[in-house]
């Protein structure tokens, strides 16, 4: 059975490392903002392992006109248990939060390889692609709720 609960952003590191930050050490997996009051971190367990995470900052892009915005971070589904329909749970499971806390829009940084996913769920590329450093080559997503 899968559950999908908040958790502490210190529980988010042993799903953000081994996909999000490979071979680099585990500071790399403290995002800035992790523990503010605003910030909510969500894990996906299959029955009591935590497979898949995402984290939701309360975040204003400049470029989108809507005043009560998040941002997605951090979304990772462990390697062995990708393309088992979690990674949709988890942006459901953002999405029905940001409804219920009045969010207009969502809006993220995606890795290049990960659009396709994204836009399956309804999300839309704003502007060019661009590099995070150490990471890789990115582009702005978004979806109004």
């Amino acid at each position: 059975m899968n559950t999908i609960k908040e958790i502490p952003s210190k529980e988010t590191y042993i799903v953000r490392q081994p996909v999000l930050r490979k071979g680099k050490p585990i500071e790399s997996c403290i995002f800035e903002g992790d523990d503010l009051d605003t910030t909510h971190h969500f894990g996906l367990y299959k029955n009591e392992d935590l497979t898949g995470i995402i984290s939701l900052f309360k975040q204003t892009n400049p470029i989108f006109a809507e005043k009560n915005q998040r941002q997605i971070r951090g979304m990772a589904i462990l390697e062995n248990h990708q393309k088992k329909g979690f990674g949709d749970a988890l942006v459901k499971h953002c999405e029905k939060y940001c409804k219920d806390n009045k969010t207009e829009l969502i809006w993220f940084n995606a890795r290049t390889a990960a659009t396709g996913f994204y836009k399956k769920l309804g999300y839309q590329i704003m502007g060019d692609p661009f590099e995070i450093k150490d990471v890789g080559e990115h582009y702005l997503m978004f979806k109004k709720l």
